[in-house]
């Protein structure tokens, strides 16, 4: 049989049950239980099948999965954001903005010590959306930032995602969550710039108020005491990592027991905190890993029915240039992020692109994070982005979908120049990982 043949089979029927709203890890087995019995052996390719699919998942390399993903929910669930917000806010002063710029802030601080965007996302409009409508900020104002500020703590290292897609891409953990770092603090200059430019052309969209000041001396002992602390978790999980003090894996559980530690320090501790953050964890993790492992054997059987080395072989002859080729992989995972869930998107299209990127002999690095920031555009990309229906659980009730899809676009733009500049410059994303 014809490899594209093939291809056709087995993606047609996956796309078929995907847009059943059968849950994906099932859409999954279905179909490599079609492709087992077609190209395995029928009982011979069964016990071939669970054997790949329980090594997929038992492996030390996805072991800061589930840390990243609890720090992250010890972080929303026990309140200990609240009092560094606050210190924020006193540096802010009368900016314009100032609340818009704040999320921005919070959201890049928490992104180093949470694994999971939308956690930080529902913290920050909690916290911080009821306070701006009540300051009379307009909705894109007020929704907006707090959707790009949250976004970035799946870009921002520690990323429970880019340890998932660095473990399916075979590339090295650790470079993939450094490299993170630059795009993610240029992102969030942009959106800080936006914010900035717009309230100055047009102050009603969020109006000025008066600010109690607050004395220097005070703000550098309530930031030492709220903040500083927030800084050794970061270099618990991240600065170990950069100076080859532990692995990633190492790093995360260092990590976990910091934000442990430090949820007591906030007197944010107690069971139910911990009984929601490891369940949390549990149902994001067991999500996850189901997904995986039925789209690892699903690359597995692509690749040997043949129809992986097919399309290499019709890549390697298509008549447009590398860099064009990259362009149109992350415009299509541009469009699937407007319908499916990032780590379902991850599943489908790592198996095809990886190889044709160490066919054009890419830096694996470099396309790891631009999918990445992809990834976080799906996010928030209308109509589907999980992000956006956090923040519409969270939002005023007087919020429609269509406040968040208008507040949300912008930042969708920066993205996209921030992708852009990655293709241009990869220097951006390869510099930090260089050195470690």
């Amino acid at each position: 049989m014809e490899w594209w043949l093939i291809v056709l089979i087995l993606f047609g029927g996956l796309i078929v049950l995907l847009a059943s709203g059968m849950p994906v890890a099932f859409c999954f087995l279905l179909v490599n239980l079609v492709g087992v019995v077609w190209f395995w052996g029928g009982e011979v390719g069964l016990r071939q099948l669970i054997l790949s699919m329980d090594e997929s998942v038992t492996t030390f390399v996805l072991l800061p999965v589930p840390l990243f993903i609890f720090m992250g929910e010890v972080l929303f669930h026990s309140g200990m954001g609240l009092h560094a917000i606050d210190v924020l806010d006193r540096w802010m002063g009368r900016m314009p903005g100032r609340l818009a710029l704040l999320a921005v802030g919070s959201g890049t601080l928490f992104s180093t010590i949470s694994g999971s965007s939308m956690a930080t996302t529902a913290m920050l409009g909690t916290i911080l959306v009821p306070e701006m409508e009540k300051r009379g900020y307009k909705k894109p104002m007020s929704l907006g930032p707090v959707m790009g500020g949250g976004g970035l703590a799946m870009i921002i290292p520690p990323t429970a995602l880019g340890v998932l897609l660095a473990s399916l891409a075979r590339i090295s953990v650790g470079k993939l969550l450094i490299s993170g770092i630059i795009p993610g603090l240029i992102l969030a200059f942009f959106y800080a710039a936006y914010i900035i430019t717009r309230c100055w052309l047009q102050p009603s969209i969020a109006p000025s108020y008066k600010v109690t000041p607050t004395p220097l001396a005070k703000k550098a002992v309530l930031t030492m005491r709220y903040v500083l602390p927030l800084g050794v978790l970061i270099f618990l999980v991240i600065g170990v990592i950069f100076v080859g003090l532990a692995t990633p894996s190492e790093a995360a559980a260092l990590g976990a027991l910091g934000s442990i530690f430090l949820a007591a320090v906030y007197r944010g501790l107690n069971w139910e905190v911990l009984k929601k953050s490891v369940l949390g964890a549990i149902r994001i993790t067991v999500m996850m890993f189901m997904i995986m492992t039925g789209a690892t054997a699903f690359s597995q059987i692509l690749g040997f029915s043949g129809a992986s080395r097919g399309l290499l072989g019709a890549v390697a002859g298509f008549p447009i240039t590398p860099i064009l080729l990259v362009i149109s992989m992350q415009v299509i995972v541009l469009f699937m992020g407007c319908f499916m869930e990032q780590a379902s998107m991850l599943m489908i299209t790592l198996p095809i692109y990886m190889p044709v990127i160490h066919l054009l002999a890419y830096d694996p690095v470099w396309f790891g994070i631009l999918l990445l920031i992809n990834m976080e555009v799906g996010m928030t990309s209308p109509p589907f982005g999980l992000s956006l229906f956090v923040m519409k659980g969270v939002a005023p009730p007087d919020t429609t979908m269509g406040d968040i899809y208008r507040a949300v676009l912008p930042f969708i733009g920066f993205h996209l120049v921030v992708m852009a500049l990655i293709m241009a410059f990869p220097i951006l994303a390869l510099w930090l990982p260089g050195m470690m």
